[in-house]
């Protein structure tokens, strides 16, 4: 990179004073105009550039950014990862870049066909929102050099560039918080394996039951969701058990808005009868007319945070990779009751 030229370069090639220089290229009185003339035709010919002229160019720097997300996230409700495109978008507004959305259907994640906005050579840097496969994103990774971020998963087989809401610990927290209102027979709700988010949360509850002395049996590891496609969905038969939960840990308010429902079918009240907690602290408004204990996630930051990296990586290649957890806060609503003896 060429060496910046200063004021004291020109002075030097001239024989005069940087104050003289300084005062001939801001229009300041004080030196004749033959002297002048000179000055600033040096100063173009060795490409010199204000400090003021500098900042202005660095900061009308614009990219283009693609977001990716895959169709199974955009469901028949206004989805927490369209959410979280909005808060990606104004975030890169705010960084003088522009958005373009490309939703990846589940045929072309299947067959590995790459996006159009990458075919065409048209941003910049990508975030992709939300889980897509593994052989996609290897895919993906094979067929460009673009720099990318991962928004609200890692990959677990290679190191990655994403963020992260704090899975683990909002779940822990949820459960320590069902232990306090005198809950000990808890179930978690979520398809183990199906997303990282998903087996995180699981692993925050699962810390929880340990520390209090308390087993996990399989039946209170309870699927939610189509693992191919991902549709939420879940079925509880509550007289089944064999050891009836008195509270149910959800992965997201969508899932505990369906457990929710399935409780209620069977004449089982929420709180009255079973607590239920969720995550996220999102859900399409009427979905549920119970209010979600959740942990809120800090889309804001984490969108914030994303768009850091990503031109981080895009300007500069010395910046430190790997995997930014973003803290969110549980949420008190008015689905756990406490438990009194």
């Amino acid at each position: 990179m060429a060496k910046a030229v200063k004021l004291a370069d020109i002075a030097t090639q001239l024989g005069v004073s940087t104050v003289t220089v300084s005062k001939a290229l801001s229009g300041q009185k004080g030196v004749s105009e033959a002297m002048r003339e000179k000055i600033k035709e040096l100063a173009d010919e060795m490409g010199y550039k204000q400090p003021s002229a500098i900042k202005r160019e660095k900061v009308q720097k614009s990219y283009n950014i693609g977001v990716l997300v895959s169709e199974k996230y955009l469901g028949e409700y206004d989805s927490f990862y369209w959410k979280m495109y909005q808060s990606v978008s104004t975030k890169a507004v705010q960084k003088e870049c522009f958005t373009l959305l490309e939703v990846i259907s589940l045929d072309s994640e299947a067959k590995q066909m790459l996006p159009k906005m990458v075919l065409e050579e048209r941003v910049d840097g990508l975030i992709i929102v939300g889980r897509l496969g593994t052989e996609y994103l290897a895919a993906l990774h094979k067929g460009t050099s673009t720099p990318m971020v991962y928004l609200d998963f890692y990959d677990e087989r290679e190191m990655s560039d994403s963020v992260i809401s704090n899975s683990y610990y909002g779940s822990y927290l949820l459960t320590n918080y069902l232990f306090d209102m005198g809950h000990e027979n808890i179930a978690y709700v979520g398809s183990l394996l199906c997303s990282t988010s998903i087996t995180d949360r699981y692993f925050g509850y699962a810390r929880s039951m340990m520390e209090h002395g308390k087993a996990v049996p399989d039946e209170w590891v309870i699927p939610d969701r189509d693992m191919e496609f991902g549709k939420v969905d879940v079925e509880i038969d509550y007289n089944g058990f064999e050891k009836k939960p008195t509270a149910f840990v959800c992965n997201c308010d969508l899932t505990a808005s369906k457990v929710v429902k399935r409780l209620k079918e069977q004449g089982i009240r929420v709180p009255e009868d079973v607590s239920v907690t969720g995550f996220d602290n999102y859900l399409y408004p009427g979905l549920c007319d119970v209010e979600i204990t959740s942990y809120e996630v800090d889309v804001k930051e984490m969108s914030r945070k994303a768009v850091h990296i990503l031109l981080r990586k895009i300007e500069d290649s010395r910046y430190q990779k790997g995997i930014a957890i973003i803290d969110g806060r549980m949420v008190v609503k008015d689905s756990v009751n406490r438990i009194v003896d």
